[in-house]
Protein backbone atom coordinates (compact mmCIF):
# COMPACT_ATOMS: atom_id res chain seq x y z
CA UNK A 1 0.00 0.00 0.00
CA UNK A 2 1.33 3.54 -0.98
CA UNK A 3 0.86 6.11 1.64
CA UNK A 4 -0.45 9.92 1.09
CA UNK A 5 -0.78 13.00 2.64
CA UNK A 6 -4.11 13.80 3.85
CA UNK A 7 -4.94 17.41 2.46
CA UNK A 8 -7.08 19.42 4.03
CA UNK A 9 -9.79 18.44 1.90
CA UNK A 10 -9.88 14.78 2.63
CA UNK A 11 -8.70 15.44 6.27
CA UNK A 12 -12.67 17.42 7.13
CA UNK A 13 -14.63 13.84 7.04
CA UNK A 14 -12.10 11.80 9.23
CA UNK A 15 -12.07 14.89 12.08
CA UNK A 16 -15.57 14.84 11.92
CA UNK A 17 -16.03 12.03 14.35
CA UNK A 18 -13.06 12.63 16.29
CA UNK A 19 -15.33 16.38 16.96
CA UNK A 20 -18.45 14.17 17.44
CA UNK A 21 -16.67 12.06 20.06
CA UNK A 22 -14.73 15.30 21.47
CA UNK A 23 -18.28 16.82 22.27
CA UNK A 24 -19.70 13.80 23.37
CA UNK A 25 -16.64 13.07 26.05
CA UNK A 26 -17.01 16.49 27.17
CA UNK A 27 -20.54 17.00 27.82
CA UNK A 28 -19.98 13.58 30.52
CA UNK A 29 -17.24 15.16 31.60
CA UNK A 30 -19.13 18.20 32.44
CA UNK A 31 -21.41 16.17 33.80
CA UNK A 32 -19.43 13.60 36.21
CA UNK A 33 -16.84 16.22 36.78
CA UNK A 34 -18.02 19.53 36.79
CA UNK A 35 -15.01 20.92 38.73
CA UNK A 36 -12.74 20.13 35.73
CA UNK A 37 -11.39 23.08 33.81
CA UNK A 38 -13.87 23.16 30.69
CA UNK A 39 -11.95 23.08 27.86
CA UNK A 40 -11.88 26.15 25.62
CA UNK A 41 -13.21 28.41 27.89
CA UNK A 42 -12.00 32.23 28.54
CA UNK A 43 -9.37 32.03 30.64
CA UNK A 44 -9.94 35.03 33.18
CA UNK A 45 -6.79 34.76 34.49
CA UNK A 46 -3.26 34.32 32.86
CA UNK A 47 -1.12 31.48 33.74
CA UNK A 48 1.55 31.37 36.19
CA UNK A 49 4.71 31.45 34.82
CA UNK A 50 6.27 27.59 34.38
CA UNK A 51 9.30 25.75 33.86
CA UNK A 52 8.99 22.76 31.62
CA UNK A 53 11.23 19.74 32.07
CA UNK A 54 12.08 16.92 29.39
CA UNK A 55 10.90 13.32 30.15
CA UNK A 56 14.15 11.95 31.91
CA UNK A 57 14.85 9.85 35.03
CA UNK A 58 15.35 10.34 38.81
CA UNK A 59 17.39 8.48 41.31
CA UNK A 60 16.59 9.16 44.71
CA UNK A 61 14.94 7.21 48.03
CA UNK A 62 10.85 7.32 47.82
CA UNK A 63 9.39 8.70 50.91
CA UNK A 64 8.72 6.77 53.54
CA UNK A 65 9.74 5.53 57.57
CA UNK A 66 11.09 2.31 56.92
CA UNK A 67 11.86 -0.53 59.06
CA UNK A 68 13.73 -4.06 59.16
CA UNK A 69 12.86 -6.29 61.99
CA UNK A 70 11.07 -3.03 63.53
CA UNK A 71 14.38 -0.62 63.58
CA UNK A 72 14.56 2.24 61.64
CA UNK A 73 16.75 2.00 57.93
CA UNK A 74 17.47 4.19 55.32
CA UNK A 75 15.20 3.45 52.41
CA UNK A 76 16.29 1.95 49.20
CA UNK A 77 17.37 4.25 46.48
CA UNK A 78 15.14 3.64 43.34
CA UNK A 79 14.86 5.02 39.72
CA UNK A 80 11.66 6.81 38.70
CA UNK A 81 11.62 7.18 35.17
CA UNK A 82 9.30 10.45 33.57
CA UNK A 83 7.98 9.77 30.51
CA UNK A 84 5.99 12.92 29.97
CA UNK A 85 7.37 16.79 30.43
CA UNK A 86 6.86 17.87 33.85
CA UNK A 87 5.21 22.08 33.52
CA UNK A 88 5.94 23.33 36.98
CA UNK A 89 5.62 27.21 38.16
CA UNK A 90 8.79 29.10 38.45
CA UNK A 91 8.03 30.73 41.38
CA UNK A 92 6.15 29.41 44.53
CA UNK A 93 2.89 30.84 45.38
CA UNK A 94 3.16 34.13 46.20
CA UNK A 95 0.92 35.83 48.77
CA UNK A 96 -0.43 38.26 46.09
CA UNK A 97 -1.73 35.43 43.80
CA UNK A 98 -3.38 33.41 46.78
CA UNK A 99 -5.18 36.61 48.21
CA UNK A 100 -7.15 36.75 45.00
CA UNK A 101 -8.49 33.16 45.96
CA UNK A 102 -9.22 34.39 48.85
CA UNK A 103 -11.14 37.65 47.66
CA UNK A 104 -13.15 35.05 45.49
CA UNK A 105 -14.02 33.06 48.50
CA UNK A 106 -12.31 30.39 47.23
CA UNK A 107 -9.75 29.73 49.93
CA UNK A 108 -9.41 29.92 53.30
CA UNK A 109 -7.46 32.89 54.84
CA UNK A 110 -3.67 31.67 55.58
CA UNK A 111 -2.35 31.83 59.03
CA UNK A 112 0.54 34.89 58.10
CA UNK A 113 -1.46 38.16 57.17
CA UNK A 114 -1.44 38.98 53.03
CA UNK A 115 0.32 42.79 52.84
CA UNK A 116 -0.65 44.60 49.78
CA UNK A 117 1.48 44.37 46.99
CA UNK A 118 3.57 41.80 49.35
CA UNK A 119 6.50 40.10 47.11
CA UNK A 120 6.74 37.09 49.55
CA UNK A 121 5.55 33.57 48.81
CA UNK A 122 2.55 32.93 50.87
CA UNK A 123 3.05 30.78 54.03
CA UNK A 124 0.97 29.47 56.76
CA UNK A 125 -1.04 27.54 54.63
CA UNK A 126 -1.90 23.79 54.92
CA UNK A 127 -2.37 21.02 52.23
CA UNK A 128 -6.03 21.66 51.87
CA UNK A 129 -5.61 25.38 50.88
CA UNK A 130 -2.48 24.55 48.65
CA UNK A 131 -5.66 21.96 46.84
CA UNK A 132 -8.15 24.87 47.14
CA UNK A 133 -5.74 27.31 45.36
CA UNK A 134 -5.17 24.65 42.64
CA UNK A 135 -8.88 23.86 42.02
CA UNK A 136 -9.48 28.37 41.93
CA UNK A 137 -6.46 28.82 39.40
CA UNK A 138 -7.36 25.54 37.31
CA UNK A 139 -11.09 27.20 36.90
CA UNK A 140 -9.20 30.48 36.17
CA UNK A 141 -6.60 29.66 33.50
CA UNK A 142 -8.46 26.73 31.73
CA UNK A 143 -5.77 24.63 32.51
CA UNK A 144 -5.33 21.68 35.45
CA UNK A 145 -3.09 22.30 37.89
CA UNK A 146 -2.03 20.57 40.87
CA UNK A 147 0.22 19.87 43.44
CA UNK A 148 3.73 17.79 42.98
CA UNK A 149 4.37 14.21 43.80
CA UNK A 150 7.36 13.94 46.07
CA UNK A 151 9.19 12.29 43.15
CA UNK A 152 8.19 15.60 40.94
CA UNK A 153 9.78 17.83 43.52
CA UNK A 154 12.93 15.90 43.64
CA UNK A 155 13.51 15.85 39.87
CA UNK A 156 12.33 19.54 39.58
CA UNK A 157 15.01 20.73 42.64
CA UNK A 158 17.77 18.76 40.94
CA UNK A 159 21.08 19.26 42.69
CA UNK A 160 18.75 20.95 45.46
CA UNK A 161 17.37 18.19 46.21
CA UNK A 162 18.61 16.98 49.87
CA UNK A 163 19.35 12.76 50.62
CA UNK A 164 17.67 12.09 54.00
CA UNK A 165 19.60 9.36 54.31
CA UNK A 166 21.86 8.70 57.35
CA UNK A 167 24.73 6.35 55.41
CA UNK A 168 24.97 3.76 57.73
CA UNK A 169 26.00 0.70 58.04
CA UNK A 170 22.52 -0.71 59.08
CA UNK A 171 23.19 -3.03 62.53
CA UNK A 172 19.69 -4.02 63.92
CA UNK A 173 21.64 -4.94 67.26
CA UNK A 174 23.32 -1.42 67.74
CA UNK A 175 20.50 0.89 67.42
CA UNK A 176 22.29 3.45 68.92
CA UNK A 177 24.44 4.85 65.82
CA UNK A 178 21.32 5.77 64.26
CA UNK A 179 19.85 7.25 67.23
CA UNK A 180 23.59 9.72 67.17
CA UNK A 181 23.69 10.50 63.87
CA UNK A 182 19.82 11.22 63.53
CA UNK A 183 20.71 13.88 66.73
CA UNK A 184 23.00 15.31 64.88
CA UNK A 185 21.61 15.53 62.05
CA UNK A 186 18.60 17.72 63.65
CA UNK A 187 20.87 19.57 65.70
CA UNK A 188 22.41 21.46 62.32
CA UNK A 189 19.11 21.20 60.90
CA UNK A 190 18.07 23.64 64.36
CA UNK A 191 21.16 25.55 63.55
CA UNK A 192 20.23 26.40 60.11
CA UNK A 193 16.67 27.74 60.96
CA UNK A 194 15.64 30.67 59.08
CA UNK A 195 12.00 31.60 59.80
CA UNK A 196 11.22 35.19 58.48
CA UNK A 197 9.81 34.51 54.32
CA UNK A 198 11.99 36.37 51.93
CA UNK A 199 11.03 37.78 49.04
CA UNK A 200 10.32 35.66 45.57
CA UNK A 201 13.63 35.00 43.85
CA UNK A 202 15.93 35.72 46.70
CA UNK A 203 17.55 32.03 47.10
CA UNK A 204 17.92 31.86 43.37
CA UNK A 205 17.56 29.72 40.23
CA UNK A 206 18.43 26.04 40.32
CA UNK A 207 20.00 24.22 37.48
CA UNK A 208 16.72 23.80 35.87
CA UNK A 209 15.42 27.53 36.45
CA UNK A 210 13.22 27.10 39.13
CA UNK A 211 13.28 29.58 41.74
CA UNK A 212 13.83 29.38 45.46
CA UNK A 213 13.66 25.63 45.47
CA UNK A 214 14.80 24.79 48.89
CA UNK A 215 14.90 28.03 50.91
CA UNK A 216 13.26 28.49 54.16
CA UNK A 217 9.82 27.59 52.68
CA UNK A 218 8.62 23.94 52.27
CA UNK A 219 6.04 23.01 49.81
CA UNK A 220 3.42 20.76 49.66
CA UNK A 221 3.36 17.71 48.10
CA UNK A 222 0.78 15.13 46.97
CA UNK A 223 2.21 12.65 48.40
CA UNK A 224 0.87 10.24 51.68
CA UNK A 225 3.06 9.25 54.09
CA UNK A 226 3.94 5.89 54.76
CA UNK A 227 5.26 2.97 57.77
CA UNK A 228 7.08 0.41 55.15
CA UNK A 229 8.95 -2.74 56.80
CA UNK A 230 11.35 -4.11 54.40
CA UNK A 231 13.22 -7.55 54.55
CA UNK A 232 17.46 -8.04 54.82
CA UNK A 233 18.11 -7.38 51.22
CA UNK A 234 15.97 -3.71 51.24
CA UNK A 235 12.47 -5.55 49.62
CA UNK A 236 9.07 -4.03 50.76
CA UNK A 237 7.21 -6.83 52.28
CA UNK A 238 4.61 -4.39 53.52
CA UNK A 239 3.69 -0.57 53.90
CA UNK A 240 0.88 1.37 55.24
CA UNK A 241 0.14 4.67 53.79
CA UNK A 242 -1.20 7.33 56.11
CA UNK A 243 -2.56 10.18 53.89
CA UNK A 244 -3.95 12.32 56.86
CA UNK A 245 -0.06 13.11 56.53
CA UNK A 246 1.14 14.60 53.84
CA UNK A 247 4.75 15.26 52.58
CA UNK A 248 6.41 18.47 52.90
CA UNK A 249 9.80 19.27 50.54
CA UNK A 250 12.52 21.54 51.28
CA UNK A 251 16.04 22.08 52.94
CA UNK A 252 14.80 18.22 53.92
CA UNK A 253 12.08 16.06 53.64
CA UNK A 254 9.41 16.15 56.50
CA UNK A 255 5.97 14.59 57.07
CA UNK A 256 3.35 16.79 58.39
CA UNK A 257 -0.65 16.58 59.11
CA UNK A 258 -2.64 17.68 56.39
CA UNK A 259 -4.21 20.54 58.56
CA UNK A 260 -1.42 22.33 59.95
CA UNK A 261 -0.59 25.86 59.09
CA UNK A 262 2.07 26.31 61.05
CA UNK A 263 4.51 23.26 61.44
CA UNK A 264 6.34 25.02 64.43
CA UNK A 265 3.36 24.34 66.50
CA UNK A 266 3.17 21.15 66.01
CA UNK A 267 2.56 18.38 63.69
CA UNK A 268 5.54 17.52 62.16
CA UNK A 269 5.81 13.65 62.46
CA UNK A 270 9.64 13.67 63.64
CA UNK A 271 12.59 15.53 63.87
CA UNK A 272 13.28 19.85 62.97
CA UNK A 273 10.20 21.28 61.66
CA UNK A 274 10.22 23.36 58.52
CA UNK A 275 10.56 27.34 58.94
CA UNK A 276 7.34 27.84 56.69
CA UNK A 277 4.84 26.17 55.12
CA UNK A 278 3.68 27.47 51.13
CA UNK A 279 3.34 25.51 47.70
CA UNK A 280 3.95 25.69 44.18
CA UNK A 281 2.04 23.86 41.58
CA UNK A 282 2.41 22.00 38.24
CA UNK A 283 0.23 21.77 34.82
CA UNK A 284 -1.04 18.43 34.12
CA UNK A 285 -2.22 17.89 30.36
CA UNK A 286 -6.40 18.27 30.69
CA UNK A 287 -8.10 15.70 29.51
CA UNK A 288 -9.42 17.29 26.03
CA UNK A 289 -5.65 17.81 25.58
CA UNK A 290 -4.87 14.38 25.61
CA UNK A 291 -8.10 14.06 23.82
CA UNK A 292 -6.96 16.15 20.95
CA UNK A 293 -3.34 14.54 21.08
CA UNK A 294 -4.40 11.56 19.80
CA UNK A 295 -6.54 12.63 16.60
CA UNK A 296 -4.33 15.48 15.98
CA UNK A 297 -0.88 14.26 16.58
CA UNK A 298 1.96 16.97 16.38
CA UNK A 299 3.01 17.30 12.92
Amino acid sequence: MTAHAVGTKEAIPLLLPAGLLALMIGALAVQVAPSLPVPFSAATLAPPASVVLPPGTLTYRPEGHYLRDNVPVDGPVEEVVFTEPLDIMTYQVSAADYGRCVAEGACAMPLTPIADGSELPVTGVNYQDAVDYAGWLSAATGQLWTLPSDAEWAYAAAERYTDDALGLSEDVNDPAQRWIANYRQEAARSRAADPTPHALGSFGANSNGIMDMAGNVWEWTDTCHRRVHTDITGAIVSEQPACTIRVLEGKHRAATSYFVRDAKSGGCSVGVPPDNLGFRLVRRPAWHEQLLARFIPAA
